[in-house]
Formats: C-alpha cells, sequence, structure tokens
C-alpha cells in the first residue's frame, strides 16, 4: 500500500535517533524529529540518562570516492544527502560478520598418525554489513535513494567514451565504524549489495524524478566488502607494529584489520 507523508512528519524511529543527542551528529541529525528532548516527558519524575557531548561519531560509515566528490561538487543530485552526510552511514546498527584466515597445507608421511600443517598464507576475507533503514518522512527517503545510487555507484568501472578516467575499475573506499581500533579508513572494495524490496511493508512516495518515487518504509541494506591493500602497504607491513598496535599509535589508522 503507498500513501503520502508530509515532509515534516517525524517518526517513532527519527525521535528515537534524535534522542541520541550526539550520537546522530550533524547533516544526519536533520533527518530525525519528534520527541521531546532526550527523550523525556515533559513533567513526571523520571530516570535521566545522559550522554558524552564531545563522543566520537563510531556509526558504521563507507565513504565517497574523492573522485565523485569532486564530479558532483556544487550539484544537487541523487547522491548529495549521501554526501552531505560524509559517506554512507548506517542509522541503525549493523550486523558484521569477519573472517579471518590462515591457510595451511597439510603434509600426511606414510605410516604416520598425525599429518604436518605446512603454512601457507593469512587473509582476511570478504565479509558482510547488514543494516535495517526506516523511512518516515520524505527527507529520509531521499537517503534511502541516495544510498542506492551510492551502491550502483561504487560497483561501476569508469566505462564509456564520456566517463572520466576510462578504463578503472570500480574504486576503493573507506570503511569507518566503532572508533579507533574496530575499522578506521580500512580501504575496500564492494563486491556486492542488496536491497531488500519486501511486500509486507508500506512504500512511501518520495519527490524525486517526474513522477515521484516509493520506497519501503522498512528495508535490509546488505553490502559485501573485501579489505584491500596496495602492493607498497604490503610490503611495508611489520608484524611487530601491527601486534603493538602502533599503527593506530602513529595516526596511521586502522587500516590493516
Amino acid at each position: 500500500m503507498a500513501f503520502n507523508v508530509p515532509e515534516a512528519v517525524g517518526g517513532i524511529a527519527g525521535g528515537v535517533a534524535k534522542a541520541a543527542g550526539s550520537l546522530v551528529p550533524d547533516p544526519l541529525k536533520d533527518l530525525f524529529g519528534g520527541l521531546p528532548k532526550d527523550g523525556l516527558a515533559p513533567t513526571g519524575s523520571v530516570a535521566q540518562g545522559t550522554f558524552n557531548s564531545d563522543a566520537i561519531d563510531w556509526r558504521v560509515k563507507l565513504s565517497v570516492p574523492p573522485n565523485y566528490e569532486e564530479l558532483l561538487k556544487g550539484e544537487e543530485s541523487l547522491m548529495t544527502p549521501v554526501i552531505d552526510t560524509g559517506g554512507l552511514v548506517f542509522p541503525y546498527t549493523p550486523n558484521i560478520y569477519i573472517a579471518y584466515t590462515a591457510n595451511y597445507d597439510k603434509l600426511a608421511p606414510t605410516h604416520s598418525n598425525y599429518p604436518f600443517p605446512i603454512y601457507q598464507n593469512s587473509s582476511v576475507d570478504q565479509f558482510v554489513i547488514t543494516g535495517t533503514f526506516t523511512v518516515e518522512n520524505a527527507q529520509e527517503g531521499k537517503y534511502w535513494i541516495a544510498a542506492n545510487q551510492y551502491l550502483r555507484s561504487v560497483t561501476k568501472m569508469a566505462y564509456g567514451e564520456q566517463s572520466s578516467n576510462t578504463g578503472a575499475p570500480p574504486p576503493v573506499v573507506k570503511l569507518n565504524g566503532y572508533g579507533d581500533y574496530i575499522f578506521k579508513n580500512v580501504p575496500v572494495v564492494i563486491e556486492q549489495y542488496t536491497i531488500t524490496l519486501p511486500e509486507d511493508v508500506d512504500y512511501l512516495q518520495v519527490p524525486e524524478g517526474p513522477q515521484g518515487s516509493y520506497v519501503p518504509t522498512r528495508s535490509e541494506i546488505s553490502v559485501t566488502v573485501f579489505p584491500t591493500y596496495s602492493r607498497n602497504a604490503v610490503n611495508n607491513f611489520s608484524l611487530n607494529k601491527f601486534v603493538k598496535g602502533e599503527y593506530i599509535q602513529q595516526g596511521q589508522g586502522g587500516r590493516f584489520i
């Protein structure tokens, strides 16, 4: 069932996000509204919680490639809401599954009970980020469309005579989330993404396009990313520094995970 909702209308989920204060920094904070300040009723005796006004933005985010920002600089486009938030932000805490692998061959001598593992290499496998997106007003609907446009764009190569940097593969983007020692400027390529369009939710009309667009009020977006390091970065990798956490301490970010 499709319906129209004025852009000024705030929703329950939006109000909760606003109540989180500094956990939803500008400009994404403008997408939410509804409940009283700090989620507290104006009267009555209730327990009060506080948030650190200087808290960092620890939400999971995928950056916008610099050449995309330059291409769209000063222009209003479908991707503008994502550019305004400094990348694709997952508004709710997503599920993330990460697999680390040490690969071994097995040397099995004749007439022996136990094989010997022969080390080959180590790797961080591709992993999936799955998050919920809700849409309760036109502004949030525009962000959903921008997220879709972003993911469509970063999974395509520069192809065709009218493309800049023709022949370049899909761009490397930076993954951030949960602070310095979890994901900090980790270079990744996006291998796959999926967006569900459920049949059992309402769809809201968003004023994008000549006849508007309809987006689900609740959906799941899954992004499969693969950590990607340059040959030079790998050649300069130091296990000693990695073990001590010196890559973070020296301000080089958490690019190695």
